[in-house]
């Protein structure tokens, strides 16, 4: 079983993907952050829409729903929270089973930039759409979680094989590079960073990225190696560098 995935910029740098299933046609969207903007993309494809799979209740990943049901029909699943800002037709958690035709998305409970933050993770296909909790040299911003709860979730995601592709929903990674430069002088944080840029340079979107280049250069999940001598927990270690992002203005 294999998947399509068509990969758009949307808003000021959103990403949008729309996900298909190889064998059956089945075709989700991965949140809604511009209703117009997916529409199109799914005209373009010649595609029909089954399902909305939404990360978390942010405007710019569910602001979008009420439209594009109503000129799809596509059924939405979500975690609770986002019915603060849309209807859901089916609620999911942690453990949780999303078919899509004949593929299979794992429900992570991935909690920490929303209380209820999710992630759709494909086994088969090592595939994993992170919404807000993991970015490319990144992570998201603690808008209502703790850090410890980050800290797991940024483990869970941590666990998934090397060669997991990674579809976050921004594109942050200059940015988030510049602020790994000024915390870690590994040379192969280095290297990423000369490649991320030239690749904004030419236009080029650095996303997907990977979990094993992850693991290997990005600051949020190697916190405990940059703080290693403090006396710091892992999760405290972790918080120290969330802080330093926030503060950060490179």
């Amino acid at each position: 079983m294999t998947l399509t995935i068509r990969q758009f910029p949307c808003l000021a740098d959103n990403y949008g993907y729309l996900v298909r299933d190889d064998a059956s046609g089945a075709t989700a969207c991965i949140d809604t952050p511009d209703a117009d903007a997916v529409l199109a993309e799914l005209k373009a494809a010649g595609w029909s829409l089954d399902f909305i799979f939404n990360t978390h209740w942010h405007p710019d990943h569910a602001g979008g729903n009420a439209a594009i049901k109503a000129a799809t029909g596509a059924t939405i699943v979500g975690p609770a929270e986002v019915t603060r800002i849309a209807p859901l037709d089916r609620t999911v958690v942690d453990g949780d089973v999303v078919e899509l035709g004949q593929a299979r998305f794992d429900v992570l409970d991935v909690g920490g930039h929303t209380l209820g933050h999710i992630a759709y993770v494909d086994r088969t296909d090592a595939t994993a759409f992170v919404g807000d909790a993991l970015f490319a040299l990144g992570c998201g911003r603690l808008f209502e979680g703790t850090a410890s709860q980050m800290w797991t979730s940024l483990g869970k995601l941590a666990a998934l094989p090397d060669e997991t592709r990674v579809y976050c929903a921004h594109e942050y990674t200059a940015s988030n590079a510049r602020f790994a430069l000024s915390v870690d002088k590994d040379p192969a944080v280095a290297e990423r960073a000369r490649a991320v840029f030239d690749a904004r340079a030419r236009g080029e979107p650095t996303v997907p990225t990977t979990i094993g280049l992850e693991k290997a250069t990005n600051p949020f999940l190697r916190a405990p190696r940059l703080r290693a001598g403090s006396g710091l927990t892992d999760d405290q270690a972790f918080a120290e560098i969330r802080a330093a992002k926030d503060a950060f203005r490179g």
